[in-house]
């Protein structure tokens, strides 16, 4: 197989003067040689200057001799650029950090942006203010999130409010590179407001003019809670032909419901990139050619190999990361990420312990983990990463990670943050095949809704997820937040992986069989069934993508208890939590629920939790035939005696007419998407004004009923049927379906799951398809707001 290259959805600066309608549309797109040019200026140069593969490093070179303060580890590169302008490889980048109480007043929105210049200029500033209105202008000439400065609306549409400016904190450094921090705080207003901030002297490496461009994002209301969309798999699998799928398109779809109903935030679920192709047309292509198990497994990561997967790493975040329309999603709406397998590469964490444990994982563990913290998480990355040529970066040292090598720290620098950012949970102990510890994440999202996202790749192994004193670690954090904000009626939680989903346990006792056993030697002596085997550990191709299911026999035990302990969290706190899943590239919505002889209204089940599958934004989805077989594997499965789990039938037709699935199938979708949930009463009014003090619910056909809990409620005698008012007419027809439309289950979350109509259409035009979770009844639903 080889990796496909052409990809024409890239970042270019605005080059037009006098900023025409066509030039702002074609903007941030980039020519095929677009950064590369400006990064591989000073590749050569430190790859030549690295030791020769094997060789040790200069053994004058003693940790004593790398620059160690208060500010940071290294000294930089030294360099002082003779150009005022900032010359950008990528960003700006948006995250949201967290929101919380003040002793006064309103609640404090945190965030912040990135970007990556060349290094040696002077200390950038970016320029922040409220613009006060939270709709389009159509006026206004604003398209991907972009404001032109300079243009004849700058005195009445961006005039408005006061300017405050913020310095850039540097993160790291090299000869290549700078990665720069602003840290943002604002003070949320009644209602919801938008935000408009520029960099100044900002000019794109890849070529134009330096010019005075603004962006923009929006904010809740402090009685609100945040608008989410959700999407994972942002990327393309090795050998995919990325023209045939018309590029990353679903990103054109996200930012045209952006501009009807503005999101407030965007959670990444994992494989926000794919680094796969470090094994098929980078570095570790050599490596991944040995045929010899042993011989691979003993292959050394030596300094100069580190130093090529560094950049192919860096190369490959900055290429993607500026790909429109993806970029200007970026730009404009803050992000939540948690990484997974293709954040490093296929299947990490997934293969046999002995072959995980091998130094080139290792190595590409740590670099991986690098540019994560960096690209994504806006945080300085680890002093050094793992290389053979240097034995302190092999082991962790306690909670500061792995050594440091003087190697590295040449001519770098790395800030020392003396804190964790408080969003984070880290794990106690480094990962089993990373030298660093897990980070989870917990944040408030507004007003009446909390997330958790658990980071499920670091420590994961062949047979676990997560250490159990980490589950520990995340379970305290949620209570201790939930007990100290009774008003939270809601719990997001984030595993990457669908939790409620088909079993394939008869899938995995084929793969593990001892029929596999003379094919694999065929395969070996004969390249036989080629495809069917990975090259790394030589097992089946499938068989790291069915052990990193949570429904896979091996993890089995891990989930039930996972599922107990939210439960018991459910029903101690009186929350409703819902679980986002992605990973498997189709769309599908599973739940778990009450044994229907308890009779427990779902309104009153804390049992009931909806896995909201979305995946995948970007990569193709499988087979047709695979997703009939899944659908098919539906069955009602039983967690436990008091507890049944199964998907919804929640696609009532295939989107725009097409024919994605067999006529049967209602529960699996194979097309790409992206999920939109949305508390109704929150964004953009609060819930006081949603309907008067008879405190009414709707159906899913937007009919008015009761909010009185009642047994009548739940006519389901199974899951694949709706268990509440919310789920009834969930697909197309239901009021909610459109992502921008709510419906009125008072205080509950509407949920749309936008579907492509069209892998040809470079628009991304989608279907949407609708239900809506219910509250837990006994919440205040007036107690509305975080104001300390």
């Amino acid at each position: 197989m080889t990796e496909a290259t052409n990809n024409q959805w890239g970042h270019q600066e605005l080059s037009s003067p006098n900023g025409s309608d066509h030039a702002i549309d074609g903007a941030f797109k980039l020519q095929d040689n677009r950064v590369g040019r400006a990064i591989n200026e000073a590749k050569s140069k430190l790859i030549d200057n690295s030791p020769a593969r094997g060789q040790p490093v200069d053994s004058e070179r003693r940790l004593d001799q790398v620059t160690n303060t208060e500010a940071g580890y290294g000294d930089g590169p030294g360099m002082i650029s003779t150009n005022d302008e900032l010359e950008v490889l990528c960003g700006p980048l948006l995250n949201f950090k967290s929101i919380s109480k003040t002793p006064s007043g309103p609640p404090k929105w945190r965030g912040s942006v990135l970007i990556v210049i060349k290094p040696g200029t002077r200390h950038p500033q970016l320029h922040l203010k409220c613009v006060n209105f939270t709709k389009t202008d159509n006026s206004a000439r604003r398209v991907n999130g972009i404001n032109d400065v300079g243009s004849d609306h700058e005195s009445s549409d961006f005039a408005l409010g006061q300017e405050r400016r913020f310095q850039g904190m540097k993160l790291y450094a090299d000869p290549v590179k700078a990665f720069w921090r602003f840290d943002l705080e604002l003070l949320l207003q009644e209602s919801e407001a938008r935000w408009e901030y520029l960099i100044p002297r900002m000019r794109y490496a890849s070529g134009g003019s330096s010019r005075s461009l603004s962006y923009n994002f929006v904010v809740p209301g402090a009685s609100q809670s945040m608008r989410i969309m959700f999407h994972s798999c942002n990327g393309f699998s090795v050998g995919t032909d990325e023209d045939a799928w018309s590029g990353p398109a679903l990103w054109n779809d996200v930012l045209r419901v952006h501009e009807q109903k503005p999101f407030h935030v965007m959670i990444g679920g994992g494989d926000q990139i794919y680094n796969d192709g470090v094994r098929v047309g980078g570095p570790l292509r050599a490596w991944t050619d040995i045929g010899n198990p042993r011989k691979r497994r003993e292959y050394p990561f030596d300094e100069r190999l580190r130093d090529e997967c560094d950049l192919y790493y860096f190369n490959n975040y900055i290429k993607w990361f500026s790909t429109e329309p993806f970029a200007s999603a970026n730009r404009q709406i803050p992000q939540i990420n948690v990484w997974d397998d293709h954040d490093i590469i296929d299947g990490f964490g997934s293969y046999t312990d002995h072959f995980m444990k091998c130094a080139v994982f290792r190595g590409i563990g740590g670099i991986s983990f690098k540019y994560y913290l960096l690209m994504q998480q806006h945080v300085p990355p680890p002093k050094s990463t793992y290389t053979t040529s240097s034995p302190q970066t092999t082991t962790s040292h306690g909670l500061s990670g792995a050594g440091a090598d003087p190697t590295q720290l040449d001519d770098t620098f790395i800030l020392k943050e003396h804190t964790e950012d408080s969003c984070f949970i880290m794990g106690r102990n480094p990962g089993p095949y990373v030298e660093e510890r897990s980070r989870s994440l917990y944040m408030r999202l507004g007003a009446r809704i909390a997330f958790v996202g658990v980071d499920a790749r670091t420590e994961r192994t062949r047979h676990q997820v997560n250490y159990n004193d980490t589950y520990e670690l995340i379970f305290n954090r949620l209570r201790s937040e939930l007990s100290a904000a009774p008003e939270i009626n809601h719990l997001i939680v984030l595993l990457g992986v669908p939790i409620a989903y088909p079993r394939l346990a008869w899938l995995e006792n084929i793969f593990n069989s001892p029929i596999i056993g003379p094919i694999r030697f065929l395969n070996k002596r004969f390249g036989v069934a080629g495809g069917l085997f990975n090259h790394f550990d030589g097992q089946v191709d499938l068989l790291d993508d069915l052990d990193d299911h949570y429904t896979a026999r091996q993890h089995k035990h891990e989930r039930r208890e996972l599922i107990h302990q939210l439960q018991a969290l459910a029903q101690e706190h009186s929350i409703r939590i819902t679980i986002l899943g992605g990973d498997v590239h189709l769309a599908a919505l599973g739940r778990f629920y009450s044994n229907p002889k308890l009779a427990i209204p779902t309104e009153l089940d804390h049992r009931y939790m909806a896995n909201v599958i979305s995946s995948a934004i970007t990569n193709k989805p499988p087979p047709k035939a695979v997703a009939n077989l899944l659908a098919r594997r539906n069955k009602i499965h039983h967690l436990d005696h008091n507890t049944h789990e199964t998907l919804m039938n929640l696609f009532d037709r295939d989107p725009g007419g097409s024919s994605k699935t067999a006529t049967s199938n209602h529960c699996t979708m194979p097309s790409r998407n992206y999920a939109i949930i949305t508390e109704m009463g929150g964004a953009g009014t609060s819930l006081a004004a949603n309907g008067d003090s008879s405190n009414v619910l709707a159906d899913g056909n937007g009919d008015i009923a009761s909010d009185a809990p009642t047994k009548e409620r739940m006519k389901a005698k199974n899951g694949h049927s709706p268990l509440h008012e919310g789920e009834e007419g969930a697909g197309t027809a239901h009021v909610v379906a459109s992502g921008v439309h709510t419906g009125k289950l008072r205080g509950g979350l509407d949920v749309s799951i936008r579907v492509e109509i069209d892998q040809h259409d470079r628009e991304g035009k989608t279907e949407g398809y609708g239900f809506s979770s219910k509250r837990v009844p006994s919440k205040d639903l007036e107690d509305g707001g975080i104001c300390g």
